[in-house]
């Protein structure tokens, strides 16, 4: 993510705010520095990835990454990644995909096509569930979630393997959730972990790299208040995201409950 330490900060709310106590590590792919420094913020705040300490998580995230546009073998770290998927397959323990994530892990697993989008998909929106799922349990018809990405994976290729599902998919028409249907993996392509001014951030970062293309910079849809200002972002999407969170850490505690451990470890 651009903004690691708020990204961090993000996760922390909507892990550790939870009835079951979690306990989360955060790791960097070491592949990515392995010709520069490491910086000191990143180092700080997280743990260079290593698959022995990996082994003793009870479940697992991979957050998303502004690499929607690099094909996945272009990535710095992709071998590493690689790894990393190759042992959670073999650990079984849950594991949560999110936005690039999730591309790069269904691409890996299931080898599901990335796709780039016409324009950048970027606001609040109304979701649609088509098939029954544990993680949206509690939540409303039409409830609403962040969506930022420039990518999609090929939906034809996703219906048409038999170890995947489609749960539901947002007013536009893009992937909100798929779950594996004999694996612990889900894949979530919304940012529920973004707090109220997480897309006004990111819209600032953007139109700070790219001043000229301000006429053209895509804008967060359905955020504010006044939109025309871009005054008074609203937070929609709070109960989603409480609700989420909390039926995820339940899968994570039934999964690892034989092990009768105070707290579960999560990355």
């Amino acid at each position: 993510m651009h903004d690691k330490s708020d990204t961090q900060k993000r996760f922390n709310s909507v892990l550790k705010q939870q009835d079951i106590p979690v306990r989360v590590t955060y790791f960097y792919p070491t592949m990515h520095y392995q010709e520069r420094t490491v910086p000191e913020e990143v180092s700080r705040i997280s743990e260079p990835l290593d698959l022995l300490e990996v082994e003793k998580m009870d479940a697992f995230i991979v957050t998303g990454a502004p690499l929607e546009k690099i094909d996945f073998q272009d990535v710095t770290y992709w071998n590493e990644l690689k790894e990393l998927f190759q042992l959670l397959k073999k650990l079984d323990i849950p594991q949560l995909y999110v936005c690039w994530g999730a591309m790069a892990a269904a691409n890996f697993y299931y080898g599901i096509e990335k796709q780039m989008l016409a324009h950048k998909l970027f606001g609040i929106y109304r979701q649609k569930i088509f098939t029954e799922s544990k993680l949206l349990k509690g939540l409303p018809i039409g409830f609403t979630a962040p969506h930022a990405r420039y990518a999609e994976l090929n939906h034809e290729q996703i219906r048409k393997n038999k170890n995947l599902e489609i749960k539901a998919l947002s007013e536009t028409n893009h992937l909100f959730l798929v779950e594996a249907k004999n694996e612990p993996q889900v894949f979530l392509f919304a940012h529920l972990e973004y707090g109220k001014d997480a897309l006004a951030k990111e819209y600032q970062r953007e139109l700070k790299a790219y001043p000229s293309q301000f006429e053209t910079l895509a804008k967060p849809q359905n955020y504010y208040e006044d939109f025309e200002q871009m005054k008074a972002p609203i937070f929609s999407w709070a109960d989603t995201q409480v609700m989420f969170f909390k039926n995820w850490i339940a899968q994570v505690k039934k999964r690892c409950g034989s092990k009768s451990k105070k707290s579960s470890d999560l990355v």
